[in-house]
């Protein structure tokens, strides 16, 4: 089933890169975790029925997406694919995070 929500696609696409990644198993799990957390969540977010319930979901999401960036920092990884992936997903959380933000 195909959907219309980008973000979540992308974050699908990214959790399968991660898998993939030749890394200690300690930041592996973690990496595993925190790339299937933005889906999860991204998912989850989209359920709910207040603006507030989404945007609180979204920012989880986009916390676990910098935890990714932390291992890919701590591991000096550099594939350019996957940094194009890093930085559509991380843009596409940002601006989805603004667009809940009720301030």
């Amino acid at each position: 089933m195909r959907s219309k929500f980008y973000t979540y696609e992308y974050a699908i696409q990214f959790a399968r890169e991660c898998r993939k990644l030749n890394v200690p198993p300690d930041l592996q799990d973690q990496l595993n975790r925190a790339s299937a957390s933005i889906a999860l969540n991204l998912k989850e977010g989209s359920a709910r029925h207040t603006e507030k319930d989404r945007h609180r979901f979204y920012r989880t999401a986009l916390g676990s997406f910098r935890e990714c960036e932390a291992v890919f920092d701590i591991m000096d990884l550099r594939s350019e694919a996957l940094q194009k992936l890093a930085d559509t997903l991380g843009g596409s959380l940002y601006r989805l995070c603004q667009s809940t933000d009720s301030k």
